[in-house]
């Protein structure tokens, strides 16, 4: 929703909520379209970091879906994949991990393994092991994704630039700067082509490349860079929203570790 990917979460949150009394009203509970919103609202929720509001949406959509579309449907398996993920930003990995798993493979078995949505279940299981420390089995799932969204989507497609960033991560947390910085820095080559020096996820790559060069020690080349990504996301997404405060905590933090060198 443009709201919403402009920043302004407190706004968008009111137009789903407005627009789902109106689905309620007049399509009634079970349309699709309605559940559609109620799943809408549920991300907006996630994205403002409002968990406890978010998971239960989830929740409700993953049933009713289940009711009115069925098991199989690819709205379904798209509820199962959010609610795991509103499970992993809280912290719950021992409910995220099943689901994502379960998720995946409906997913190959109903879309095939080549779909964008088959990708993304990969991407998002690798995404939970490496969130619960199991990097051995979260770097061969991102390499994976890498290599069929670059063989399917193309090299220049938004999605194979989030998988060069997560295998990226994962390298980093394993301690591989070597193999980590390098795909940053294409990350965020890549991000300014094609989406521009002003897009949120430009500014993640700017973030993360960042933090890489202060896991290397690099203060002099991380600190610049985690400033121009807090100025850009403070001018596109407002001081509160949740990237902002993010990038933030991250400047002060090298800058702190700037003052006791």
């Amino acid at each position: 929703m443009f709201l919403r990917d402009q920043g302004n979460l407190p706004q968008a949150i009111a137009y789903l909520k407005q627009a789902l009394t109106d689905f309620w009203r007049v399509l009634g509970n079970d349309h699709p379209a309605t559940l559609t919103s109620v799943n809408n609202l549920a991300s907006a929720y996630e994205s403002a970091g409002n968990l406890r509001q978010a998971i239960p949406l989830y929740e409700q959509t993953l049933t009713d879906r289940r009711r009115v579309l069925g098991n199989n449907h690819p709205d379904t398996l798209a509820s199962m994949n959010n609610l795991a993920g509103a499970y992993e930003s809280a912290g719950n990995l021992r409910q995220a991990i099943p689901l994502y798993e379960q998720t995946l493979t409906d997913r190959r078995r109903v879309l095939g393994n080549n779909h964008p949505a088959t990708l993304t279940s990969v991407n998002n299981l690798a995404s939970a092991y490496e969130s619960a420390g199991n990097l051995r089995q979260a770097i061969p799932l991102y390499e994976q994704t890498l290599t069929d969204r670059r063989r399917v989507l193309g090299n220049n497609h938004p999605a194979t630039f989030t998988s060069v960033n997560n295998l990226a991560s994962a390298y980093q947390s394993a301690g591989n700067l070597r193999q980590a910085i390098p795909l940053y820095e294409q990350t965020l080559t890549d991000r300014r082509r094609v989406l521009g020096n002003n897009h949120p996820a430009t500014f993640t790559s700017v973030n993360n490349l960042a933090s890489a060069y202060q896991s290397a020690g690099n203060l002099r080349q991380a600190i610049p860079l985690f400033e121009q990504a807090l100025t850009g996301c403070r001018r596109v997404l407002g001081d509160e929203h949740p990237q902002t405060r993010f990038v933030y905590a991250n400047l002060r933090a090298a800058m702190e570790d700037s003052s006791s060198e």
